[in-house]
């Protein structure tokens, strides 16, 4: 309501612009760096279905889904130009977009077809291209050694198909595989070269209300007015039969983003050991301090061990525990 009353134009210099001018700037820069939709076809002539690698179709569903992303930003913006022009007729949600790019809002159309998120329009945009490059690379130059698991649409496909790999190489039933949880924090993203031989490195994790101790390798106290840290890289290692710890639940709130509220909300029981502390972190993108994060996947930490809940919210359940 706030942003509807605010002024349609920016007087007061020379270079002022109207709504419309604002609203067409944009458009335009938008549409100038959205990038292409991915070869589908080339993506399944390198990356065929294989019963052994799971990571194809991973990433073919994750190319289908950008695209159907892509695809409609692209085109919602080509009609609101040409309907800013008068070449066709402005319907009530060509104007709905209009505003909510006015507004620096991410369109309730484009939001509709793409991943959770509570970022501003602006940041949205430069999010979908660090995406739609780790895509890009991915097919460009084969599986990365290092996943970047907040870059995923769908990250529970991931981490299905992580453990789906590791089943079928040991011939063991997916059900009574699960992840064990290694920190790597002597390692960074470009010292590793090479994937584990089971199981995969992830990247793109933060802590909150905590920080890792590279010293003593394990978690503790925040540093001064820093609430969210950025986490080493984990080594997502399957287990046939893992168990998690047996004593000391306690029911923790879990969200699909930082909003906290409404139907992203749920309970999982996270696990206490006797005289320890176990904290929560969340898969997030960018820095949370710059920058409004939305969270996939939450986690409990204590030491070098961590208990990672992989939720379906949809169908209010855990996949993985």
């Amino acid at each position: 309501t706030l942003l509807s009353l605010q002024p349609r134009e920016r007087s007061g210099d020379t270079d002022g612009f109207s709504q419309e001018e604002i609203i067409v700037k944009s458009c335009q820069e938008i549409l100038a760096i959205l990038p292409s939709t991915f070869d589908l076809e080339a993506v399944l002539q390198k990356f065929p279905t294989m019963y052994s690698e799971s990571m194809n179709t991973v990433l073919t569903q994750e190319c289908i889904r950008y695209n159907g992303l892509l695809s409609t930003v692209k085109l919602s913006l080509q009609e609101t130009l040409k309907a800013l022009k008068g070449l066709v007729v402005m319907s009530s949600d060509l104007e709905m977009l209009c505003n909510s790019i006015f507004n620096n809002q991410v369109p309730d159309l484009w939001a509709s077809k793409a991943y959770p998120s509570l970022k501003p329009l602006s940041s949205w945009v430069t999010d979908l291209l660090e995406r739609t490059k780790f895509i890009q690379n991915w097919i460009d130059d084969g599986a990365p050694s290092v996943y970047w698991i907040s870059g995923f649409f769908f990250p529970q496909a991931f981490l299905t198909g992580t453990l789906q790999n590791f089943a079928r190489k040991h011939k063991y039933p997916i059900d009574i595989v699960g992840f064990d949880f290694i920190i790597k924090d002597d390692q960074t993203a470009k010292t590793l070269t090479m994937p584990p031989d089971d199981g995969c490195y992830i990247r793109g994790l933060y802590l909150e209300g905590a920080c890792w101790d590279y010293e003593n390798h394990v978690l503790t106290e925040s540093r001064p007015k820093e609430l969210f840290t950025e986490l080493p890289i984990v080594w997502l290692k399957p287990v046939q039969f893992r168990k998690a710890p047996a004593s000391g639940a306690y029911n923790c709130p879990v969200y699909k983003t930082l909003l906290r509220a409404g139907n992203n909300s749920y309970y999982p029981k996270f696990k206490l050991a006797p005289k320890r502390i176990y904290l929560l972190f969340q898969s997030t993108h960018m820095h949370p301090q710059t920058s409004n994060t939305h969270a996939v996947t939450y986690y409990a930490c204590s030491g070098t061990h961590v208990d990672l809940f992989v939720l379906d919210l949809t169908h209010r359940h855990e996949l993985i525990a």
